[in-house]
């Protein structure tokens, strides 16, 4: 019984670990409007977190998704869209103890991306601990493609 509760409390602390290293998309704000053939800024930002971590890498990518084809987008872990970047992921940090690292990417042109709804993912790489311990982590937001 003692080691299934020891068990137990490792797996928690563990998990709160893990979640207190993910990171969310700053900008741009979800709902936005990206236009094509423009460039936008997609800040990334990582928690300050007393685990160590070790960036590996990220891909940011952009998948359409209108309303007249699906209810959602579907999630970033099994589609990311036409890729915008792929590579070092070194965020720093900004004043107010923010920690991230801004992109700027150009938005495509009208073809494989469509007008209307739209997702903007990341897929981030990092290691955490001293083991140290892979984490591959998704975030989204939902946007607007316009001309």
């Amino acid at each position: 019984m003692k080691f299934i509760l020891n068990i137990l409390t490792i797996s928690c602390l563990y998990i709160a670990t893990v979640w207190g290293q993910t990171s969310h998309i700053g900008f741009p704000l979800a709902g936005a409007t990206l236009h094509f053939d423009t460039n936008i800024t997609v800040q990334v930002v990582r928690p300050n977190s007393i685990e160590g971590s070790t960036e590996v890498g990220i891909a940011i990518g952009l998948l359409s998704c209108p309303i007249s084809q699906e209810a959602f987008c579907p999630p970033p872990d099994a589609r990311l869209g036409l890729i915008l970047y792929t590579g070092p992921f070194a965020p720093t940090i900004h004043p107010m103890e923010q920690i991230y690292e801004n992109f700027t990417l150009t938005v495509p042109a009208a073809g494989f991306l469509v007008t209307g709804r739209a997702q903007l993912a990341i897929a981030r790489f990092h290691l955490i601990g001293a083991g140290p311990a892979p984490i591959l982590e998704f975030n989204n937001i939902t946007v607007n493609l316009a001309n």
